[in-house]
Protein backbone atom coordinates (compact mmCIF):
# COMPACT_ATOMS: atom_id res chain seq x y z
CA UNK A 1 0.00 0.00 0.00
CA UNK A 2 1.29 3.49 -1.12
CA UNK A 3 0.05 7.01 0.21
CA UNK A 4 -1.28 7.33 -3.18
CA UNK A 5 -3.33 3.66 -3.48
CA UNK A 6 -6.64 2.73 -1.82
CA UNK A 7 -6.00 -0.36 0.74
CA UNK A 8 -7.54 -3.05 -0.54
CA UNK A 9 -9.74 -5.28 1.98
CA UNK A 10 -6.66 -7.40 2.98
CA UNK A 11 -4.48 -4.44 3.74
CA UNK A 12 -7.20 -2.90 5.75
CA UNK A 13 -7.60 -5.92 8.42
CA UNK A 14 -3.62 -6.33 8.47
CA UNK A 15 -3.34 -2.32 9.82
CA UNK A 16 -6.55 -3.38 12.05
CA UNK A 17 -4.58 -6.18 13.48
CA UNK A 18 -1.20 -4.52 13.92
CA UNK A 19 -3.05 -1.22 15.95
CA UNK A 20 -5.88 -3.29 18.33
CA UNK A 21 -6.64 -0.30 20.46
CA UNK A 22 -6.89 2.46 18.25
CA UNK A 23 -10.46 3.55 17.40
CA UNK A 24 -12.12 2.30 13.96
CA UNK A 25 -12.50 5.95 13.56
CA UNK A 26 -8.85 6.46 13.90
CA UNK A 27 -7.80 3.87 11.88
CA UNK A 28 -10.55 4.82 8.83
CA UNK A 29 -9.14 8.33 9.27
CA UNK A 30 -5.38 7.46 8.96
CA UNK A 31 -6.04 4.94 5.88
CA UNK A 32 -7.92 7.23 4.07
CA UNK A 33 -11.02 5.32 4.11
CA UNK A 34 -14.95 5.54 5.41
CA UNK A 35 -15.83 3.83 8.85
CA UNK A 36 -17.93 1.63 6.94
CA UNK A 37 -15.12 0.63 4.31
CA UNK A 38 -13.61 -1.20 7.49
CA UNK A 39 -16.56 -2.76 8.59
CA UNK A 40 -16.89 -4.28 4.71
CA UNK A 41 -13.03 -5.44 4.92
CA UNK A 42 -14.86 -8.28 7.55
CA UNK A 43 -17.66 -8.85 5.22
CA UNK A 44 -17.45 -12.71 4.71
CA UNK A 45 -15.43 -13.08 7.99
CA UNK A 46 -16.89 -11.01 10.79
CA UNK A 47 -19.48 -9.13 9.11
CA UNK A 48 -22.35 -9.69 6.76
CA UNK A 49 -23.88 -7.03 4.61
CA UNK A 50 -27.68 -6.38 5.43
CA UNK A 51 -30.51 -4.48 4.43
CA UNK A 52 -29.82 -0.77 5.51
CA UNK A 53 -33.16 1.05 5.62
CA UNK A 54 -34.00 2.64 8.87
CA UNK A 55 -37.60 2.14 8.55
CA UNK A 56 -37.34 -2.00 8.03
CA UNK A 57 -34.83 -2.10 11.33
CA UNK A 58 -37.58 0.33 13.21
CA UNK A 59 -40.08 -2.40 12.71
CA UNK A 60 -38.13 -5.41 14.01
CA UNK A 61 -35.71 -3.90 16.60
CA UNK A 62 -38.22 -4.27 19.14
CA UNK A 63 -38.10 -8.16 18.95
CA UNK A 64 -33.85 -7.78 19.88
CA UNK A 65 -35.47 -6.67 23.44
CA UNK A 66 -33.14 -4.89 25.69
CA UNK A 67 -29.41 -3.55 23.26
CA UNK A 68 -27.11 -0.53 23.54
CA UNK A 69 -28.11 2.24 21.26
CA UNK A 70 -25.12 4.60 20.32
CA UNK A 71 -25.85 7.37 18.09
CA UNK A 72 -22.69 9.97 17.73
CA UNK A 73 -21.00 12.85 15.30
CA UNK A 74 -17.50 13.89 15.22
CA UNK A 75 -17.12 15.05 18.40
CA UNK A 76 -19.85 13.33 20.64
CA UNK A 77 -21.10 9.87 21.56
CA UNK A 78 -24.56 9.16 23.08
CA UNK A 79 -24.91 5.55 24.48
CA UNK A 80 -28.68 4.69 25.54
CA UNK A 81 -29.23 1.10 27.31
CA UNK A 82 -33.19 -0.34 26.83
CA UNK A 83 -35.41 -1.32 23.92
CA UNK A 84 -36.59 -0.18 21.12
CA UNK A 85 -40.59 1.01 21.96
CA UNK A 86 -43.32 2.69 20.39
CA UNK A 87 -41.86 3.32 17.74
CA UNK A 88 -43.62 5.02 14.23
CA UNK A 89 -41.82 5.28 10.35
CA UNK A 90 -42.74 7.71 8.33
CA UNK A 91 -40.86 8.47 4.72
CA UNK A 92 -39.03 11.76 5.97
CA UNK A 93 -38.98 11.06 9.31
CA UNK A 94 -39.69 7.94 12.01
CA UNK A 95 -39.72 8.36 15.72
CA UNK A 96 -39.05 5.88 18.77
CA UNK A 97 -40.52 7.18 21.99
CA UNK A 98 -39.29 4.52 24.82
CA UNK A 99 -38.83 5.80 27.94
CA UNK A 100 -35.13 5.21 27.68
CA UNK A 101 -34.50 5.03 24.09
CA UNK A 102 -35.80 8.20 22.35
CA UNK A 103 -35.07 8.71 18.61
CA UNK A 104 -35.86 10.95 15.68
CA UNK A 105 -34.70 9.12 12.30
CA UNK A 106 -34.43 10.74 9.33
CA UNK A 107 -34.41 7.42 6.82
CA UNK A 108 -33.03 8.88 3.56
CA UNK A 109 -30.04 9.77 4.91
CA UNK A 110 -29.64 5.44 5.96
CA UNK A 111 -28.31 3.72 2.75
CA UNK A 112 -25.76 0.27 4.04
CA UNK A 113 -25.92 -2.05 7.12
CA UNK A 114 -24.24 -4.63 8.39
CA UNK A 115 -24.30 -7.55 11.22
CA UNK A 116 -21.22 -7.38 13.20
CA UNK A 117 -20.02 -10.08 15.55
CA UNK A 118 -16.37 -9.73 17.06
CA UNK A 119 -14.66 -12.05 19.79
CA UNK A 120 -14.55 -10.43 23.55
CA UNK A 121 -12.41 -12.94 25.48
CA UNK A 122 -14.82 -16.45 25.58
CA UNK A 123 -17.62 -14.36 24.16
CA UNK A 124 -19.12 -13.05 21.33
CA UNK A 125 -20.52 -9.28 20.73
CA UNK A 126 -22.96 -8.73 17.96
CA UNK A 127 -24.26 -5.54 16.92
CA UNK A 128 -25.89 -3.93 13.77
CA UNK A 129 -24.48 -1.06 12.13
CA UNK A 130 -26.29 1.61 10.20
CA UNK A 131 -23.97 4.33 7.76
CA UNK A 132 -24.95 6.99 5.04
CA UNK A 133 -24.10 6.50 1.44
CA UNK A 134 -20.68 8.21 1.69
CA UNK A 135 -19.95 5.38 4.52
CA UNK A 136 -20.58 7.98 7.66
CA UNK A 137 -22.13 5.85 10.58
CA UNK A 138 -25.51 6.73 11.65
CA UNK A 139 -26.46 4.16 14.41
CA UNK A 140 -25.38 1.41 16.16
CA UNK A 141 -27.04 -1.33 18.14
CA UNK A 142 -25.31 -3.50 20.25
CA UNK A 143 -26.45 -6.51 21.60
CA UNK A 144 -26.17 -7.32 25.63
CA UNK A 145 -26.56 -10.39 27.81
CA UNK A 146 -29.95 -10.01 28.03
CA UNK A 147 -30.84 -9.32 24.64
CA UNK A 148 -32.72 -11.41 22.57
CA UNK A 149 -30.25 -13.63 20.76
CA UNK A 150 -32.31 -15.62 18.51
CA UNK A 151 -34.20 -12.65 17.55
CA UNK A 152 -30.97 -11.42 16.05
CA UNK A 153 -30.24 -14.39 14.24
CA UNK A 154 -33.31 -13.96 12.59
CA UNK A 155 -33.26 -10.62 11.79
CA UNK A 156 -29.81 -11.00 10.27
CA UNK A 157 -31.06 -14.11 8.00
CA UNK A 158 -34.03 -12.01 6.57
CA UNK A 159 -32.18 -8.51 6.23
CA UNK A 160 -28.95 -10.23 4.74
CA UNK A 161 -28.63 -8.89 1.23
CA UNK A 162 -27.32 -10.14 -2.47
CA UNK A 163 -24.28 -8.81 -2.44
CA UNK A 164 -21.28 -9.54 0.21
CA UNK A 165 -18.39 -7.86 -1.16
CA UNK A 166 -15.72 -6.31 1.44
CA UNK A 167 -14.96 -3.78 -1.20
CA UNK A 168 -16.92 -0.22 -0.27
CA UNK A 169 -17.22 2.69 -2.89
CA UNK A 170 -17.65 5.76 -0.85
CA UNK A 171 -20.18 8.87 -2.89
CA UNK A 172 -18.90 11.64 -3.23
CA UNK A 173 -18.83 13.91 0.34
CA UNK A 174 -22.27 15.79 1.19
CA UNK A 175 -22.61 19.44 0.34
CA UNK A 176 -21.68 21.81 3.21
CA UNK A 177 -23.93 23.95 5.04
CA UNK A 178 -25.28 27.37 4.11
CA UNK A 179 -22.68 29.86 4.44
CA UNK A 180 -23.56 33.09 5.93
CA UNK A 181 -26.51 35.27 4.76
CA UNK A 182 -24.85 38.33 3.53
CA UNK A 183 -27.85 40.23 3.72
CA UNK A 184 -29.58 38.91 6.32
CA UNK A 185 -32.35 40.86 8.09
CA UNK A 186 -31.61 41.47 11.59
CA UNK A 187 -34.88 43.22 12.66
CA UNK A 188 -36.93 40.24 10.82
CA UNK A 189 -34.62 37.61 12.27
CA UNK A 190 -36.02 39.05 15.66
CA UNK A 191 -38.94 39.56 14.78
CA UNK A 192 -39.54 35.85 13.78
CA UNK A 193 -37.90 34.79 16.44
CA UNK A 194 -39.90 36.42 19.15
CA UNK A 195 -43.03 35.40 17.40
CA UNK A 196 -42.26 31.31 18.10
CA UNK A 197 -44.57 29.26 19.89
CA UNK A 198 -42.57 26.22 19.59
CA UNK A 199 -39.06 24.63 19.65
CA UNK A 200 -39.56 22.76 16.77
CA UNK A 201 -39.79 25.89 14.63
CA UNK A 202 -36.58 26.94 14.89
CA UNK A 203 -35.25 24.90 11.75
CA UNK A 204 -38.35 26.15 9.71
CA UNK A 205 -37.11 30.03 11.01
CA UNK A 206 -33.13 29.28 9.74
CA UNK A 207 -34.77 27.53 6.14
CA UNK A 208 -36.76 30.79 5.57
CA UNK A 209 -34.51 33.40 6.30
CA UNK A 210 -31.16 31.48 5.02
CA UNK A 211 -29.86 31.69 7.53
CA UNK A 212 -27.44 29.16 9.59
CA UNK A 213 -27.41 28.12 12.93
CA UNK A 214 -23.76 29.96 14.18
CA UNK A 215 -25.27 33.40 12.35
CA UNK A 216 -28.73 33.60 13.46
CA UNK A 217 -27.08 33.18 17.22
CA UNK A 218 -24.37 35.81 16.63
CA UNK A 219 -26.82 37.82 14.96
CA UNK A 220 -30.20 37.60 17.60
CA UNK A 221 -28.47 39.82 20.34
CA UNK A 222 -27.68 38.86 24.22
CA UNK A 223 -31.78 39.12 25.09
CA UNK A 224 -32.20 35.75 23.45
CA UNK A 225 -28.85 34.16 22.87
CA UNK A 226 -25.54 34.65 24.64
CA UNK A 227 -21.99 32.67 24.57
CA UNK A 228 -20.69 30.70 27.62
CA UNK A 229 -17.30 30.44 28.89
CA UNK A 230 -15.65 27.05 27.77
CA UNK A 231 -16.17 25.31 30.85
CA UNK A 232 -20.16 25.51 30.57
CA UNK A 233 -20.79 22.30 29.50
CA UNK A 234 -19.31 20.74 32.83
CA UNK A 235 -20.73 23.31 35.22
CA UNK A 236 -23.91 22.90 33.73
CA UNK A 237 -23.73 18.94 34.28
CA UNK A 238 -22.46 18.88 37.34
CA UNK A 239 -24.76 21.76 38.86
CA UNK A 240 -27.98 19.63 37.49
CA UNK A 241 -26.42 16.52 38.93
CA UNK A 242 -26.07 18.29 42.29
CA UNK A 243 -29.54 19.07 41.90
CA UNK A 244 -31.13 16.08 40.88
CA UNK A 245 -32.93 18.02 38.27
CA UNK A 246 -33.96 15.95 35.12
CA UNK A 247 -32.08 17.33 31.74
CA UNK A 248 -33.07 16.51 28.10
CA UNK A 249 -29.48 15.71 26.19
CA UNK A 250 -29.73 15.85 22.03
CA UNK A 251 -26.49 14.23 20.03
CA UNK A 252 -27.17 13.49 16.46
CA UNK A 253 -26.22 13.53 12.96
CA UNK A 254 -27.78 13.67 9.52
CA UNK A 255 -29.67 10.78 9.91
CA UNK A 256 -30.21 10.41 13.53
CA UNK A 257 -30.91 12.74 17.15
CA UNK A 258 -30.50 10.24 20.00
CA UNK A 259 -32.08 11.83 23.38
CA UNK A 260 -31.77 11.02 26.96
CA UNK A 261 -34.47 12.47 29.61
CA UNK A 262 -33.76 12.10 33.00
CA UNK A 263 -31.18 12.70 36.05
CA UNK A 264 -27.04 12.49 35.51
CA UNK A 265 -25.17 11.55 38.85
CA UNK A 266 -21.44 10.00 37.26
CA UNK A 267 -19.70 12.99 35.56
CA UNK A 268 -15.73 11.88 34.96
CA UNK A 269 -12.97 14.21 32.78
CA UNK A 270 -11.07 11.60 31.06
CA UNK A 271 -8.29 13.79 28.61
CA UNK A 272 -10.21 16.01 26.38
CA UNK A 273 -13.25 13.68 26.89
CA UNK A 274 -16.43 14.51 29.47
CA UNK A 275 -17.73 11.80 30.38
CA UNK A 276 -21.30 10.55 32.03
CA UNK A 277 -21.42 7.02 33.01
CA UNK A 278 -24.78 6.22 34.36
CA UNK A 279 -26.44 2.90 34.76
CA UNK A 280 -28.36 3.47 31.33
CA UNK A 281 -26.77 6.49 29.75
CA UNK A 282 -23.52 6.99 28.84
CA UNK A 283 -22.37 10.09 26.85
CA UNK A 284 -18.54 10.63 25.71
CA UNK A 285 -17.98 14.70 24.21
CA UNK A 286 -14.66 16.03 23.03
CA UNK A 287 -14.33 19.05 25.17
CA UNK A 288 -11.83 20.57 22.71
CA UNK A 289 -14.10 20.08 19.90
CA UNK A 290 -16.24 23.20 21.20
CA UNK A 291 -15.36 25.82 19.81
CA UNK A 292 -18.84 28.35 20.56
CA UNK A 293 -20.96 27.20 23.66
CA UNK A 294 -24.35 29.00 23.79
CA UNK A 295 -27.07 29.99 25.90
CA UNK A 296 -30.32 30.30 24.06
CA UNK A 297 -33.40 31.00 24.76
CA UNK A 298 -36.46 30.25 22.55
CA UNK A 299 -40.00 31.38 22.75
CA UNK A 300 -43.00 28.65 23.46
CA UNK A 301 -46.56 28.91 24.11
CA UNK A 302 -45.60 27.75 27.52
CA UNK A 303 -43.03 30.80 27.92
CA UNK A 304 -38.89 30.79 26.98
CA UNK A 305 -37.32 27.59 26.97
CA UNK A 306 -33.38 27.86 27.57
CA UNK A 307 -30.95 25.96 26.14
CA UNK A 308 -27.15 25.13 26.30
CA UNK A 309 -26.00 24.55 22.57
CA UNK A 310 -22.14 23.49 21.73
CA UNK A 311 -21.08 23.68 18.23
CA UNK A 312 -17.57 22.67 16.06
CA UNK A 313 -15.34 25.00 14.57
CA UNK A 314 -17.46 24.73 11.43
CA UNK A 315 -20.50 25.68 13.11
CA UNK A 316 -22.29 22.28 13.04
CA UNK A 317 -24.14 21.14 16.35
CA UNK A 318 -21.93 18.83 18.43
CA UNK A 319 -24.61 18.59 21.35
CA UNK A 320 -27.53 20.24 22.94
CA UNK A 321 -29.14 20.32 26.50
CA UNK A 322 -32.78 21.54 27.83
CA UNK A 323 -34.17 21.29 31.11
CA UNK A 324 -36.76 18.13 31.03
CA UNK A 325 -39.91 19.35 30.68
CA UNK A 326 -43.83 18.25 30.38
CA UNK A 327 -45.33 19.79 27.09
CA UNK A 328 -47.90 22.86 28.18
CA UNK A 329 -45.68 23.48 31.21
CA UNK A 330 -43.67 26.11 31.77
CA UNK A 331 -39.54 25.27 32.27
CA UNK A 332 -38.53 25.01 35.27
CA UNK A 333 -37.21 27.89 37.56
CA UNK A 334 -33.76 25.41 39.05
CA UNK A 335 -32.83 24.98 35.33
CA UNK A 336 -33.50 28.28 34.13
CA UNK A 337 -31.33 29.49 36.82
CA UNK A 338 -28.14 27.29 36.32
CA UNK A 339 -28.73 28.05 33.11
CA UNK A 340 -28.77 31.90 33.73
CA UNK A 341 -25.63 31.03 35.90
CA UNK A 342 -23.45 29.72 33.66
CA UNK A 343 -20.30 31.48 33.37
CA UNK A 344 -20.43 33.78 30.37
CA UNK A 345 -17.56 33.79 27.85
CA UNK A 346 -14.85 36.76 29.01
CA UNK A 347 -14.70 38.68 25.69
CA UNK A 348 -12.30 41.49 27.30
CA UNK A 349 -9.31 38.69 27.27
CA UNK A 350 -9.09 39.00 24.07
CA UNK A 351 -9.29 42.75 23.09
Amino acid sequence: MTSTTRPTPAEIRAYRAQNPKMRERDIAAQLGVSEAALVAAEVGLTAIRIDGSANRFLERAPELGTVMALTRNESAVHEKIGPFIKASTGEMASIVLGEEIDLRVFPRAWAHGFAVTKTDGDSLRHSLQFFDRQGVAIHKVHLRPESNLDAYHAIVADFRIEDQSQDFVEDAPAAAGPADNATLDVTELRDRWSKMTDTHQFHGLLRNLKVNRRQALHSIGEDYAWQLSPSAVEQMMRASAEAGLPIMCFVGNHGMIQIHSGPIATIQQMGPWLNIFDPTFHLHLRGDHLAEIWAVRKPTADGHVTSLEALDARGEMIIQFFGKRLEGFAERAEWRAIMEGLDKLDTTAAA
